[in-house]
């Protein structure tokens, strides 16, 4: 089973903000996030995190044997990046939406993201049809990953949501990937 897993919050999610390359930790709520998320999947065989503190701080909780993978790093954000999503034009929302190669001022566009995305997804499936790799990667990420398993486009991904801490299970088999499960968040309740 593959389980690709957003990080626990931020200050900067739990403030509405844009979040790419820059770098803060987990929050309080975000290390008891990553705790119950990986209470919840229980133990893996590997571990795979985007190099940014926040997944790799989640990644810690699964156990020390953890390999960085640049390609699960979250969208670049470019110029946007800390910026309130508020702050960001309705005219450029739309203009991001209808265009995948479509990208921020100095970011990275949908098309690029989902082109690296899904190459690590591809190099993980015939090991997760035998083995549980664990993911611990963003928001962008996991709805290209996502997108990947159902075998549709990256434009997908301004149809759905993504909560901080969920775990999206992708199964494999003869017939390729197939969605599990998306945007779990039953494990934090209470929290």
């Amino acid at each position: 089973m593959l389980y690709v897993v957003r990080h626990g919050r931020t200050e900067s999610n739990a403030s509405g903000l844009l979040l790419g390359r820059g770098d803060p930790p987990l929050d309080e709520l975000g290390l008891l996030q990553a705790r119950a998320t990986a209470e919840a999947i229980g133990p893996v065989d590997r571990i795979v995190s985007s190099p940014l503190l926040r997944a790799r701080q989640t990644a810690e909780e699964f156990g020390s044997d953890i390999e960085l993978d640049d390609r699960w790093i979250e969208l670049d954000y470019g110029d946007f990046d800390g910026r309130p999503v508020a702050d960001v034009s309705p005219e450029t929302w739309a203009a991001w939406r209808d265009d995948l190669d479509w990208a921020p001022p100095g970011g990275e566009s949908h098309r690029q993201l989902g082109t690296r995305v899904r190459q690590a997804c591809e190099d993980l499936l015939d090991e997760a049809t035998i083995r549980d790799i664990v993911v611990l990667t963003h928001v962008s990420p996991v709805k290209t990953a996502m997108a990947w398993a159902l075998g549709v486009g990256d434009e997908v991904a301004w149809r759905c949501f993504v909560e901080t801490a969920s775990v999206t299970s992708i199964g494999t088999g003869r017939g390729g990937p197939s969605l599990r499960g998306f945007n779990d968040t039953g494990h934090l309740h209470g929290l």
